[in-house]
């Protein structure tokens, strides 16, 4: 059965269009089971209903025209249940429904089991047989089958495959419908626009298709491609002889020969001719080309399917190296990819960037950090984004909710409109807060500092009036070069920081690298990144890049004395000895050794693993203060990978334990007086920051972008409001209940429309 399934999966994988891939199931499913019917029932969205979009063995002419409600008939007792069916007597059970239009005889054996993506039940497969029932291992065969391709079925009803089938008369028309796909909100705003997709270079898959009224150029560029690399592989053909036997080196000759006008060149040089850009016919050729060897039985022959990938990834890097992009971008740009990157912005005018949306990555991601730095609404992990179809598609892009919209419908587009306007006038009169320092009505003094790392986000800090830097992000400057920053270009970057804050507290939190931060050039390959080597591991691990950073921290704080070092990752006290050591070491040889005038910089303990949770009043006994980094707090005590958008949906940052985690950490801390913060998330959050201030927080850092609407909040509120609202909220057992209380609680004019985007009209 699993040679069927791969067989199955790899034919399936082969095929076009969506209605072959689902004629394709039905038969082959009805083969291997060795049934006599074998059916596709799939949702419409639109209303709920269950329809026959495939069928091996009732009337063909049913297809599309059955039509079953919710939960009509055994297919909607499957679709119900969400599990498998499996019945000897169909006929017997209540839910049975018969419908003549099917042709369907006497069939007392009947199996469905349901097709679920992300736990939403996209259709029901069904067999059927007369005389026997189905035995458990062909009801596990059936649900490994579903299983299998409910991705596929999801992907065409994702780019509208599905809606256009239902409705024919959209076909014919190319209608588009208004699809929302899900991803991480890595930074918040509403951008609208037209998608620009950024490919990865020589990705055939992130190609976009194209199309050229330059066909003469086009077919110019590709001839120059193919003529290049047929001279790269007799290069490397000839460099290997000696070294492969005649039958590998007579390889290189086929593929040179399939470059040929009357192989893959044709194919390609035709598509040219209908319109397509030749980067575009060149990937939709080859990938068809490799989707067919990998669907052949012989394997000498699958396993070509590598080669011919390889060919195509040779030719599509010549092409991007002569052809440049023939149209002029929209005015109102939203940047689409797979895994984008900083370098997406060389491509595209950053003034005309509206939006940013990734299918891989985090909120971690250089690309959010860069979103939140420009203030442009950004999404990672948007990972059911059919984004090679997105080219020139409208979208919106709900950095709030982490929502990306194809083909808004005109309701929509006056929602999200309306919405901006609301952001824009919000921002308008929050701006005479700059200045004002942030006081509650009963005179609680808070300190809003600010989180950085690059320039940008700097230059806006101090526009919005922050007060220090709780957490700058010195892995930065290492990400952006090619190996390890010297300490003497070390010097440079954090003594702009430091100048430009002073006289300031900045808060430089040492090289936190691994998780999902690695350096290209200190790759770090572990198969779970986040319980493994990174942050205070690595530089201890490694003291002489600790030292030469904590050297250059010191050395650019000279004369200025606002320097604070700030140590993450911190589990165990013999971590925290270690690297004071370390710091007291650098101190000593830079002021008595070297003649730097130097204060010794404050050192602090980030509290970011329960460990540390549960060992605060020992760290701070030895630490000089402690910095609560509720993002990664949040994920380890609660065991959610916080960047997996499959498990978005469970990281919850009011969530009960981390509530007691947080006020048991600020107590503590007030007990050895020593000063705590937090610079996570948390803070950034105007509701989150009411319920800190009520724990005893009162040094709150965040992303520019946040400070004025915190700020607003917290003015506008007493602490003895606060300290009520945390004490009730102790006693809920549910982060969403916590959330809508809070949200009641504040639902008052000047308010709501802080933490509720779009409700100033």
């Amino acid at each position: 059965m699993l040679e069927s399934l791969r067989s199955i999966v790899q034919e399936v994988t082969a095929a076009k269009e969506f209605d072959s891939v689902l004629d394709i199931i039905v038969r082959r499913v009805k083969s291997v089971m060795s049934s006599s019917i074998c059916s596709i029932y799939l949702c419409d969205q639109t209303d709920g209903a269950f329809v026959l979009m495939a069928t091996d063995g009732l009337n063909p002419e049913s297809i599309r025209n059955v039509r079953l409600a919710p939960t009509q008939g055994l297919v909607g007792l499957v679709a119900a249940r969400a599990e498998p069916v499996n019945l000897d007597d169909a006929e017997a059970h209540p839910n049975f429904a018969y419908f003549p239009e099917t042709g369907e005889k006497p069939f007392n054996a009947f199996l469905g089991v349901p097709i679920i993506h992300h736990r939403r039940v996209l259709g029901v497969l069904i067999v059927q047989e007369a005389e026997r029932r189905f035995d458990e291992s062909e009801e596990a065969f059936l649900v490994t089958v579903s299983a299998q391709l409910a991705g596929v079925i999801a992907h065409a009803e994702a780019v509208g495959d599905l809606s256009r089938m239902l409705l024919p008369e959209a076909q014919a028309a190319d209608l588009q419908f208004e699809q929302i796909f899900m991803g991480l909100p890595s930074a918040p705003g509403i951008g609208i626009g037209q998608a620009v997709v950024i490919a990865a270079p020589a990705s055939l898959e992130g190609v976009p298709r194209r199309t050229s009224t330059d066909t003469v150029g086009e077919l110019h560029n590709f001839r120059t491609a193919l003529k290049a690399t047929k001279q790269d592989m007799r290069a490397l053909s000839e460099s290997m002889e000696g070294k492969l036997n005649h039958e590998e080196l007579a390889l290189f000759d086929v593929y040179v020969r399939m470059l040929d006008d009357h192989s893959l060149g044709g194919e390609v040089i035709a598509s040219i001719k209908s319109g397509l850009t030749a980067q575009s016919a060149w990937s939709q050729v080859v990938l068809e080309h490799i989707r067919l060897f990998e669907s052949m039985e012989d394997p000498y022959l699958r396993e070509r399917a590598t080669d011919v990938r390889d060919l195509g990834r040779r030719v599509l890097s010549r092409l991007q190296q002569t052809e440049k992009r023939r149209y002029e971008y929209p005015e109102n740009v939203i940047l689409v990819g797979e895994e984008l990157t900083a370098t997406a912005f060389t491509e595209v005018p950053v003034e005309m960037v509206r939006g940013i949306v990734s299918v891989e990555g985090s909120r971690n991601s250089h690309m959010a950090i860069l979103g939140r730095a420009m203030g442009i609404p950004t999404i990672m992990g948007a990972v059911d984004l059919p984004w090679g179809d997105m080219d020139g598609r409208d979208l919106i892009v709900d950095g709030y909710q982490g929502r990306v919209i194809t083909a808004p419908t005109l309701q929509t587009f006056d929602v999200y409109q309306q919405q901006m306007e609301d952001e824009r006038l919000l921002a308008a009169d929050l701006e005479v807060l700059r200045d004002e320092p942030c006081v509650t009505e009963d005179g609680c003094q808070i300190s809003l500092w600010v989180n950085t790392g690059l320039r940008i986000d700097t230059l806006m800090s101090i526009d919005h009036g922050a007060e220090g830097v709780g957490l700058y992000r010195t892995e930065i400057p290492f990400l952006m070069r090619d190996r390890f920053p010297s300490e003497s270009e070390q010097v440079k970057e954090y003594r702009e920081q430091l100048e430009m804050f002073a006289p300031r507290t900045v808060t430089m939190r040492t090289l936190d690298i691994g998780g999902d931060k690695a350096l290209p050039y200190f790759p770090i390959q572990e198969d779970n990144p986040f319980l493994g080597w990174r942050g205070i591991r690595v530089t201890l691990d490694h003291p002489e890049i600790f030292l030469a950073q904590v050297r250059a921290m010191m050395r650019a704080s000279e004369g200025l004395d606002n320097l604070s070092i700030l140590l993450p990752m911190i589990s165990n006290i013999s971590e925290l000895d270690a690297s004071m050591e370390l710091v007291n070491r650098a101190f000593i040889e830079l002021t008595e050794e070297e003649g730097y005038k130097l204060s010794r910089p404050k050192v602090g303990v980030m509290i970011e693993v329960p460990a540390s949770v549960y060992q605060v009043r020992e760290l701070a006994r030895r630490a000089d203060f402690l910095s609560v980094g509720t993002n990664d707090l949040t994920q380890y005590l609660l065991a959610v990978d916080r960047n997996n958008p499959r498990v978005a949906e469970l990281y919850h940052s009011y969530h009960p334990a981390l509530l007691q985690a947080l006020l048991h950490v600020v107590r503590e801390a007030s007990a050895e007086n020593t000063p705590v913060s937090v610079c996570g998330e948390m803070a950034g959050d105007p509701l989150g920051a009411v319920l800190l201030m009520g724990m005893g927080y009162r040094v709150l850092s965040m992303s520019a972008a946040s400070l004025m609407r915190v700020k607003a909040m917290l003015r506008q509120i007493t602490l003895q409001e606060a300290e009520g609202l945390i004490q009730h909220v102790l006693g809920f057992q549910d982060s969403a209940a916590i959330r809508a209380y809070l949200e009641e609680a504040l639902d008052r004019p000047g308010l709501s429309a802080l933490f509720r985007p779009g409700t100033l009209h």
